[in-house]
């Protein structure tokens, strides 16, 4: 590696910062569609990138969706994309959604035009089970990524050198970022727009969709652990806590609603929800704590009374920690 290789990317990055404020620069996305592409993961980011612009209303992405061949099938109906694989030669950001068979081999031309994206320093996403052919590139051995919680032992197997996390939304490793099963292809999308523009434009893009900025927790909240005579029990539970959030909820009050031990609670409910009751009591919290903030102009004070936390700092200390910023300055970017 020489220094032009190290320091040519971050100028041309500066210039095109600089481009966009006068009008010149769009950020290029190169969608790719396989065969047997999951619908949904492919108008993600055709979606939220369209939706991405300054304040002036200003365009910032141009996204294409590209094939090897013109026309693409999937489960429900087939697509004719607008570009080939050479839009892959001119792209900043590689999309690659999620295709149902797994073990589907990916054509060599395809694999080749993702690993010289790669090579000339291109962003690579996947979504959900697109990880499996971003993996068959060889661009994954030794990283740590993520895809759909239900394949995450599949990726494993089949590629021994990759480093699967099935417990977070996405997984951003620089150039390469990989998300967790369809609507987790939407956070990683939004941390995209706030790498590349910032979290006002992110959060305007956000409001715009009417998703959450950023979802708090990861894949262990949707991953069913086995059935369990208990199950409705717990759901019962998860419904009583959203319900009574304001008040002071412990271990022992949720223990008496189930009718069980506090013991067997925890245990029942670490079986069901892949996290302890005070982790989910808190996460519960954040979440209503974050509705009212994109949506109202409530005091941090009301707002911490309203989702159960004992004093306004606290409630300041533990949205950092899970957020990564303050809740009023959370607030001031719905609030533009």
């Amino acid at each position: 590696m020489t220094i032009t290789d190290i320091f040519l990317p971050k100028y041309c990055d500066i210039l095109r910062h600089v481009d966009v404020e006068i009008g010149l620069y769009m950020h290029q996305i190169a969608v790719l569609a396989l065969p047997e592409f999951v619908p949904f993961d492919l108008s993600i980011p055709c979606e939220i990138f369209a939706y991405t612009s300054l304040h002036n209303s200003q365009a910032l992405y141009n996204v294409k969706v590209c094939s090897h061949a013109p026309q693409v099938t999937s489960k429900a109906f087939s697509i004719t994309t607008n570009a080939g694989l050479h839009a892959l030669e001119t792209a900043d950001t590689v999309i690659i959604p999620g295709v149902e068979n797994m073990g589907q081999p990916v054509s060599d031309a395809v694999l080749e035009s993702i690993r010289r994206a790669h090579r000339r320093g291109v962003r690579i996403a996947s979504i959900c089970t697109g990880a499996f052919v971003l993996a068959q590139t060889g661009l994954l051995d030794g990283l740590r990524v993520t895809t759909h919680w239900a394949a995450g032992a599949e990726l494993a197997k089949q590629y021994p050198k990759v480093e699967v996390d099935e417990n977070v939304l996405y997984v951003d490793q620089g150039q390469i970022i990989t998300s967790a099963g369809a609507a987790a292809g939407i956070d990683m999308c939004l941390h995209l727009v706030r790498k590349d523009y910032g979290a006002a434009v992110a959060a305007n893009t956000a409001r715009i969709l009417v998703v959450p900025l950023e979802r708090a927790g990861g894949q262990q909240q949707f991953i069913k652990h086995g059935v369990d005579p208990s199950s409705d029990a717990m759901a019962y539970i998860l419904d009583w806590i959203v319900k009574h959030i304001h008040t002071d909820i412990t271990v022992d009050r949720l223990a008496k609603q189930a009718n069980m031990s506090p013991r067997t609670f925890a245990r029942k409910f670490m079986q069901q929800t892949g996290i302890s009751p005070m982790k989910w009591i808190n996460q519960t919290r954040i979440f209503r704590a974050r509705e009212l903030l994109e949506t109202t102009d409530l005091s941090m004070e009301h707002i911490s009374n309203t989702v159960g936390f004992n004093s306004a700092v606290s409630f300041r200390t533990s949205f950092k920690k899970h957020v990564g910023t303050s809740p009023s300055h959370y607030q001031s970017l719905y609030r533009k």
